[in-house]
């Protein structure tokens, strides 16, 4: 399964982002009402990091530091680690296990399409696992599948 067929399958497919400029006050606003765990930061249509709950804890609580008067690039992770849509699944389960981290930015030709989140990686195999099962029920009870 690739990344693409992971985004189509998702119920709810909207990108939210804030700039760069906005406080973190704002994005935490944002994330609460979609009731999401990451903002993608997007300055003139250019992904230029992405803001979290671990960010917000570690940068903003840990630090005694105000969410209405910190920008969030101040806080923000630069450098987003990405994924395509051509890429499988099983890449980016590695790519999440391997650096600790629970979104990724899917970018196509230099475009920000969509976001996997660790839960979407879960419900994508259990979906492609009930698929698996009621294939094999089927091939065992001799009905066409």
């Amino acid at each position: 399964m690739n990344i693409r067929q992971v985004l189509q399958g998702k119920s709810v497919n909207a990108l939210y982002s804030v700039t760069s400029d906005q406080s973190v006050l704002e994005a935490l606003k944002l994330m609460a009402e979609k009731n999401i765990g990451a903002v993608m930061v997007v300055d003139e249509d250019k992904l230029t990091g992405i803001f979290s709950e671990r960010d917000y804890a570690r940068k903003i609580i840990l630090q005694d530091r105000h969410s209405n008067d910190t920008p969030v690039s101040d806080v923000m992770t630069p450098n987003v680690i990405t994924i395509g849509p051509d890429q499988q699944l099983e890449e980016c389960m590695v790519i999440m296990s391997d650096r600790h981290i629970r979104h990724l930015p899917v970018m196509e030709a230099d475009k920000l399409i969509g976001i996997i989140s660790i839960n979407d990686v879960v419900a994508a195999i259990i979906r492609d696992q009930k698929t698996r099962i009621a294939s094999l029920e089927s091939y065992i009870s001799g009905s066409p599948y």
